[in-house]
């Protein structure tokens, strides 16, 4: 149980477009005319057009009551409106008879009216070329400004969105609240104690050190001061957040549920981004003092969360979770039976053992021993992991009786989605990879990949389903296969007897300082935290067979009808294809692919993953 307290975090455009006005080109002295009403324009450009219809002299055509001027341009009748500008019938006069008008019959040639007209009328359409350039340049102006407006705006919303969430980070982080503090309930696993401490960073609340639930399945009263060095764990995190031993004695004995404080994994989405907290959980924590979550596993998403939040994630996971003394030395002790007693250490056992890891020699030797190399194996194949998977093993009828029983007691909610969902045939699930490697499997994989009858051979986990018979061919094919209940004397593993956390720490420290490690279940919590560690601290130089369970499922299918040599070709491509190291995957745990700049926070590992 763990708890988090003190919290405080968590387009308009105008058109300046405007329409083209030509400007108005005019005859000499045409300004002087002035027409007094608008019938009279309509009158004399009737008879205009009347008159140059007319093949009367003009001498004889009548007067008409045109106003002075008109007259002697020729127009006349008032049945037509006066044309426009840029209109046909606004050429149909006689150029003539406007020049003699003004004064210029004098040297009036036709050839030089139409020579001067066809000047008038180039200039205007030069004018209008000109114009229309203008009106052009003008709106290709106005487009281009207005589409530099719209990208300033976008950018600066943009840059507003990120200064805006930089902020609220920051003020939960830096703002100094009144002691309120957060509860966090949940098992050994590192995973939701990291999660837990991220959490209380993000809400600026003070974390107490987490209470173990208690499992059905495993039966386990373990807490953290059974497995961790809670002095490490918080001297280490001193920098990063408050953390305490146990609640203040003003908040021991409030009813936490009654006044609404209990979180459970069914309040919280899986892969719960950081605005969920801020949103949900932080008014909780400022209105009781205190949040007490229950179970909290896989609710905190790995993307997106800010950069800082995502490496203390890491450096609680890699540097802060220590084990105790007890631990150290009996797991240095596994290491060194395992190496056939040999000064050899391994890259990892400092990390692991962290004292207890100094070759301690009593007696001088002659000829110091070669180091000797061993494989560890974690066979997730207990009977937990069968019932679940919904997978059949080989077992008839027997065995489906057993696994169904072991559902109704242990995985109740399982057994109504079974009642309620057409689920896949355990046929389908095998074929999809969804079920566990067996044993015997296991055995087909290892020999494929090389590994021989002188191969030592260090076997995680607890309680195989189907006892010793069903390691039958594990056994045979590889008799130096150890576990540590083997290695290690009644008296040395006393202590850690019915406690399955404890023998789980044991299994990890074995499996993370092997010279190979293969899993037959990825998505087990050991082998993925395993695998992360190897990465972390071996630089991805530490072989890992991880293997592809589709791809396996299809081999094993038709093992009975290929050659050997095709088997363990196929075989050895399929975890090929899975074992290269790479950077983490987006939403990928940090845990198991701690392969980021977040992660590979100090100078060998950042080099080490620059270079592989």
């Amino acid at each position: 149980m763990a708890s988090v307290s003190d919290v405080s975090d968590v387009v308009v455009e105008s058109d300046d477009g405007t329409d083209g006005v030509e400007e108005e080109v005019r005859f000499p002295d045409f300004s002087e005319i002035r027409v007094s009403d608008r019938s009279d324009i309509n009158t004399w450009s009737s008879s205009f057009h009347a008159r140059s219809r007319s093949t009367t002299p003009r001498s004889r055509q009548g007067s008409s009551r045109s106003p002075v001027g008109f007259r002697d341009l020729g127009f006349g009748s008032s049945h037509e409106s006066f044309p426009s500008r840029f209109s046909n019938a606004h050429r149909s006069y006689s150029s003539r008879s406007v020049l003699n008008h003004f004064g210029f019959g004098r040297w009036w040639k036709p050839w030089s009216g139409l020579k001067f007209l066809g000047f008038l009328s180039k200039q205007k359409q030069q004018q209008k070329l000109q114009l229309h350039h203008r009106v052009k340049k003008k709106t290709e102006r106005v487009w281009y400004r207005k589409r530099i407006r719209v990208l300033v705006a976008l950018i600066g919303l943009l840059g507003l969105f990120f200064v805006m969430n930089w902020w609220m980070l920051s003020r939960l982080q830096v703002v100094n609240l009144s002691p309120k503090v957060g509860f966090l309930n949940g098992n050994s696993s590192f995973v939701r104690v990291c999660n837990a401490v991220v959490i209380a960073r993000l809400l600026n609340s003070t974390l107490v050190i987490p209470n173990f639930l208690y499992s059905s399945v495993w039966r386990d009263v373990s807490q953290f001061s059974d497995i961790y060095q809670e002095d490490h764990f918080i001297n280490y995190l001193t920098p990063d957040i408050q953390i305490v031993k146990e609640l203040p004695l003003e908040l021991r004995s409030l009813d936490l549920e009654a006044i609404g404080s209990v979180v459970t994994d069914a309040d919280i989405m899986k892969e719960s981004k950081p605005s969920f907290f801020l949103k949900n959980i932080l008014p909780i924590l400022l209105q009781n003092r205190v949040v007490h979550f229950v179970g909290f596993g896989n609710r905190l998403a790995f993307d997106p969360i800010p950069f800082q939040l995502q490496r203390l994630r890491c450096r609680c996971n890699f540097h802060a979770l220590r084990f105790v003394p007890k631990i150290q030395e009996t797991g240095a002790l596994l290491l060194k039976r395992m190496r056939q007693h040999t000064t050899h250490l391994g890259p990892l056992d400092h990390y692991l053992v962290g004292p207890f890891a100094e070759p301690s020699i009593k007696g001088k030797r002659d000829h110091p021993a070669k180091a000797s190399r061993f494989l560890a194996l974690h066979l997730r194949f207990e009977i937990d992991m069968a019932a679940h998977s919904l997978c059949d093993f080989g077992g008839g009828e027997e065995e489906r009786e057993e696994l169904e029983a072991y559902r109704a007691i242990h995985f109740p909610a399982l057994m109504l989605l079974k009642k309620t969902t057409k689920l896949p045939s355990a046929a389908a699930l095998r074929s999809e990879g969804k079920c566990p490697l067996t044993p015997e499997e296991a055995v087909l994989m290892l020999a494929a990949l090389g590994f021989n009858r002188k191969t030592h051979v260090y076997l995680a986990g607890a309680h195989i389903y189907g006892g010793k018979s069903r390691l039958a061919a594990l056994t045979s094919l590889y008799p130096k296969m150890v576990t540590k209940e083997k290695l290690l004397s009644s008296s040395e593993i006393e202590p850690f007897m019915n406690f399955s956390s404890q023998l789980a720490a044991l299994d990890f420290i074995g499996c993370a300082a092997a010279d190979a490690f293969a899993m037959t279940d990825s998505g087990s919590q050991l082998s993925s935290l395993v695998t992360g560690y190897r990465i972390y601290y071996g630089g991805g130089k530490m072989t890992t067979i991880r293997p592809n369970k589709r791809r396996l499922a299809g081999i094993f299918l038709k093992n009975s009808t290929i050659e050997w040599s095709e088997f363990e070709e196929r075989v050895r491509k399929a975890v090929k294809e899975s074992k290269q190291v790479q950077e983490r995957p987006v939403a990928r745990s940090v845990y198991r692919h701690p392969r980021c700049r977040e992660c590979m926070c100090n100078t060998d590992n950042l080099t080490a993953l620059a270079g592989n």
